[in-house]
């Protein structure tokens, strides 16, 4: 186990507090999510992911610097073998409280369990259409009903809330809001819809956003009335609303028309070991030679909160200084 002290909180020079690392275990994939990744990619050489042990030295640096909160990603990341044994090293590490992951849900059926048994207790399942079609027109693949099952497996394995991310596109998913909903309803899942950003490999459309306020509206026309929580977050990426019948709770992430830049406490490792202060970010520092070659842990943390400091206020999307990053989601981390 690496000793370091407890020192001062990870800050950037806006007095954002970073508390939530987000690492990607692969940048591969089973699918080809339109607004994720193309239909033609070349992913990278298993030799150049970080082991699970450097993953694992990298948190256990990174905690006593104020980092509490793990989330696994991908690519897809149950294409990496063995991540059960990853989530136990990680939950092991003094100062971590919160374990989740996100993934497609393809091959969940078979991995929830074990994932359940090795302290993963947070995850996410990626589901932007119920109807077949469209969900193949979204995602180039079949596999819907694989994707539910997996969804399914995991509230027997314990896991409790499930959540689904549903990501709303103009023009091609407004009839899946209110059928994602029911769903949600029916199965007790917290469905969380998510404006659809320019992180895809195709060009960036604004008119394609399909907006928070009319998720909101359609919701309550269509499924029940909503009120806000009485729990939010301020620093969660996701607006909180309660059906008023009881019936569960939504989220709303609204990257482009209520942008959360300034209460933002997210950090992201790809699968290479690239550390980005922002999900757009445009620089990386390259934490793979030093995890590799045996670096000094007080040398990592100096990169780390100097790649902190020097974050930008806001990724700007919605000024004619937005620039779009040359990675795409898959290979950055969802």
């Amino acid at each position: 186990m690496i000793a370091l002290e407890k020192t001062k909180p990870l800050i950037d020079t806006f007095g954002r507090v970073h508390n939530n690392l987000r690492i990607s275990v692969t940048d591969r994939c089973n699918l080809r999510c339109t607004y994720c990744m193309p239909e033609e990619v070349t992913f990278l050489d298993k030799g150049e992911l970080l082991t699970f042990e450097e993953i694992t030295r990298f948190v256990e640096i990174a905690a006593p610097l104020g980092i509490d909160k793990i989330r696994l990603t991908g690519g897809e990341p149950l294409l990496r073998r063995d991540l059960p044994s990853l989530v136990k090293m990680i939950v092991r590490i003094p100062g971590i409280k919160d374990v989740g992951l996100t993934t497609n849900g393809l091959l969940l059926a078979q991995q929830a369990q074990p994932l359940f048994d090795a302290g993963l207790r947070r995850i996410n399942v990626s589901l932007d259409a119920l109807d077949p079609g469209r969900f193949r027109q979204l995602t180039r693949r079949d596999g819907l009903d694989q994707v539910i099952a997996g969804i399914l497996a995991a509230k027997r394995a314990g896991f409790d809330p499930v959540k689904i991310n549903a990501v709303s596109i103009r023009g091609v998913t407004e009839h899946e809001v209110a059928p994602l909903a029911h769903f949600a309803r029916e199965h007790g899942l917290e469905l969380r819809f998510i404006e659809y950003m320019p992180i895809g490999a195709d060009a960036w459309e604004r008119g394609k956003v399909y907006f928070a306020h009319e998720i909101l509206d359609q919701l309550e026309r269509e499924v029940a009335p909503l009120a806000p929580v009485d729990d939010y977050d301020p620093r969660a990426p996701a607006m909180e609303f309660q059906y008023a019948d009881g019936g569960g709770r939504v989220g709303i992430i609204a990257s482009i028309s209520r942008p959360f830049c300034m209460s933002c406490n997210r950090i992201r490792l790809t699968a290479e070991g690239k550390l980005r202060n922002c999900l757009f970010a445009l620089d990386e520092v390259d934490l793979k030679p030093l995890l590799r070659g045996g670096a000094a842990p007080q040398r990592i943390a100096e990169l780390v909160r100097k790649n902190i400091w020097e974050k930008w206020e806001g990724h700007e999307i919605n000024t004619a200084r937005f620039i779009k990053p040359l990675r795409t989601m898959h290979a950055i981390g969802g």
